[in-house]
């Protein structure tokens, strides 16, 4: 991996993209009527599933239950079929557990729980292919599975990773990237109002470059909503077409 050039001369990356164009987002909502609200998203070749369950009756231990607020619970896990690797335990090791927490203080930041005390918000997320930002595509679908099912946000929750090669910020890394030992940082934003809900960095990187990354990082999210509202009212175009029928 260390051998391939990241970023060519000419400023093109492997996949011929430009340092700041995101990958190619594809989406589609309501996948399943069984759950309260679902989505599948694929951000280049890395494809996520999510489906929401709830508000409802907080499950187990009635001392879980919050009397001001509903309990967002999060799963997050990889099909075994995922990379070329197969995985023999697709969710419940230590990675799995860690992007769960991870996904459940993203969208404690966003869903406006106060309106649902003594509940609970179920997320269940499965990377079905993965080729880089798993977290960021996460984020992503269970956002639109979130506005599928009707429970309000503050704004759209939107992810991107990015990272820095040869003192240009790469935005919407994929898998290739991520392993090429790119510093990288992972961002999930509130775009409306600049509300940071997570920012998550797994290696070292130099304070000089922070700004400019994050900077990147905040103008792929925002790249990220105009797509992820383009998918919202062209589903609710369908729904109403539906509705009228």
């Amino acid at each position: 991996m260390a051998g391939l050039e990241l970023l060519s001369d000419q400023g093109y990356r492997l996949d011929g993209r430009k340092a700041t164009e995101l990958r190619k987002v594809q989406a589609r909502m309501g996948v399943f009527a069984q759950a309260d609200g679902s989505a599948y998203l694929e951000q280049g070749n890395t494809k996520a599933l999510a489906v929401v369950y709830g508000p409802h009756e907080v499950r187990g231990a009635r001392s879980r239950s919050r009397h001001d607020r509903a309990m967002i619970n999060c799963q997050y896990s990889m099909a075994t079929f995922s990379t070329a690797e197969r995985k023999r335990r697709p969710h419940g090791d230590r990675k799995s557990t860690e992007m769960s927490l991870h996904l459940k203080q993203t969208f404690e930041a966003a869903v406006m729980t106060q309106l649902y005390p003594r509940s609970q918000i179920d997320i269940f997320v499965k990377i079905l292919q993965s080729d880089g930002g798993n977290y960021s595509v996460c984020v992503n679908a269970a956002t639109l599975a979130m506005i599928d099912a009707g429970i309000p946000m503050r704004d759209y929750v939107c992810a991107c990773t990015v990272g820095f090669v040869d003192e240009t910020p790469l935005a919407d890394l994929c898998y290739a990237e991520e392993g090429g030992g790119v510093s990288s940082l992972a961002l999930a934003l509130l775009p409306r109002g600049g509300q940071i809900a997570l920012l998550q960095m797994d290696a070292r990187l130099h304070q000089d470059h922070l700004e400019a990354l994050m900077e990147a990082a905040m103008t792929a999210c925002k790249g990220v909503s105009k797509v992820l509202d383009e998918v919202v009212r062209l589903h609710l175009q369908e729904v109403s077409v539906l509705s009228a029928e």
